[in-house]
């Protein structure tokens, strides 16, 4: 399809639109959590959480190494924990803003304190993390190892904190959160074979772990719960990391294992414009023939969650990579870098090639709080559905665009590597194989 044709396709309907804006900004956590509220009571016998399953973990990284460990379980709801678990199921199934901020709000956050190393803070003779399937650490790493969410009760020693924390760019809010006393499964959890497999090898890396998980068909949202937990690599070096180290770590190593096996691989032969749009989040991802490259450039309206004054100028940040890869830390765009890069290079891996990519991410005021930067993974994934746009060069495919975004073209290029050097590497780009 020519691009103009495929991106006069994208206009939306501006009345459906308001419509669902409209639905959207319900702003309804605050009824919300008073029903939450009245579930506990309900649920409370003393001071102990009874009937509780917990489909996941948190791992908290304030005051590190001392942090916070908790066990997320939905309170009044135990039958659907699964629908609580953050992954792709939530993009598909549609969620909206508010459907995401009601499950995390539904979530209990019962935490205690522990060291990366070891299980207990009051001394440091204790057995380290791997050694721990015991006590409270112990039970939180039964959860984080199973393969549906596990039967429990949990001691508190108060009650919640109902207040929501909206999170980060790249983990997810959080809800009610409460201290806790003690926990103690009720049932055997069941761990899949590939992940008893990773815990018994004492030798195994936490890299060559997390890829042997993700080729025998473990999310990475699987992964990166096990990591969190202290559960992969090297017996001695397991340690607790903090959930949102863990979300970049797994994006990042799965990402480097598709780069490799896409090494070596035939170049695309055409120009192609993918486009997604989901919860005030709009993507545009720009493959051109040639070896890999990647960028990110992001876009953040003002009056939206990360640029929050109205009266700003919109906000703008990038980062990229050669054919070699990075080899340090994206600052700028963080974790939606490597959560972008995972999806590209999934497609590209998917039909045995390799290409030059640019992502543009343009985000709305529509995007008035932040669900985690699992988001921005799943809308890139499933931008590679459907049709696609077809341009004569890179720099055609990106002029064209540019009639789209919120920025002008020029400023475009004076942020990405890849559209400042249009003029002199058009040649490449517009080369057929």
């Amino acid at each position: 399809m020519r691009l103009d044709d495929y991106i006069e396709e994208l206009e939306p309907d501006e009345e459906a639109e308001r419509r669902r804006l409209a639905k959207e900004k319900s702003y309804a956590i605050t009824d919300h959590l008073e029903e939450f509220e009245r579930q506990f009571d309900d649920a409370l016998s003393g001071d102990t959480l009874v009937g509780s399953t917990a489909p996941s973990i948190f791992v908290g990284r304030s005051n590190y190494p001392d942090i916070p460990v908790g066990l997320l379980s939905p309170v009044g709801n135990e039958g659907d924990a699964e629908e609580y678990v953050t992954d792709g199921d939530w993009y598909r199934q549609g969620y909206a803003i508010d459907d995401v901020l009601q499950r995390r709000t539904g979530l209990l956050n019962s935490n205690k304190r522990a060291n990366v190393d070891s299980p207990s803070i009051a001394s440091r003779l204790t057995p380290s993390v791997h050694d721990t399937w015991d006590g409270f650490v112990g039970v939180q790493r039964e959860v984080a190892i199973a393969d549906r969410p596990v039967d429990l009760e949990i001691g508190l020693d108060d009650t919640p904190d109902l207040g929501l924390d909206a999170g980060t760019d790249v983990a997810t809010p959080r809800g009610p959160r409460a201290n806790a006393r003690n926990a103690d499964l009720t049932e055997n959890p069941h761990v899949p074979r590939p992940v008893k497999k990773t815990l018994e090898d004492d030798d195994w890396q936490a890299e060559g772990a997390m890829t042997y998980l993700y080729r025998r068909g473990f999310d990475v949202y699987e992964i990166n719960s096990i990591l969190s937990a202290g559960a992969l690599g090297q017996t001695k070096q397991r340690r607790l990391v903090p959930t949102r180290w863990s979300i970049t770590a797994v994006d990042d190593t799965v990402g480097k294992f598709l780069r490799g096996r896409i090494r070596n691989a035939p170049s695309i032969d055409e120009v192609q414009v993918w486009a997604n749009e989901y919860v005030g989040n709009r993507y545009w991802i720009v493959l051109a023939p040639g070896n890999w490259e990647f960028e990110l450039v992001e876009m953040k309206a003002p009056g939206s969650i990360w640029n929050p004054n109205p009266e700003d100028d919109l906000w703008m940040a990038s980062a990229s990579e050669g054919y070699e890869g990075r080899s340090s830390y994206v600052e700028e765009t963080a974790g939606a870098y490597y959560a972008a890069r995972l999806g590209v290079l999934e497609y590209l891996e998917s039909i045995g090639r390799q290409a030059k990519c640019l992502v543009l991410r343009e985000v709305s005021d529509d995007y008035w709080a932040p669900v985690g930067v699992w988001q921005v993974r799943e809308s890139v994934r499933n931008a590679f559905e459907g049709q696609y746009g077809e341009a004569e060069t890179f720099h055609d495919a990106v002029s064209e665009v540019a009639t789209q975004l919120p920025v002008s073209l020029a400023r475009l290029r004076r942020k990405s590597e890849l559209a400042a050097g249009l003029q002199a590497n058009l040649s490449a780009f517009s080369s057929r194989t």
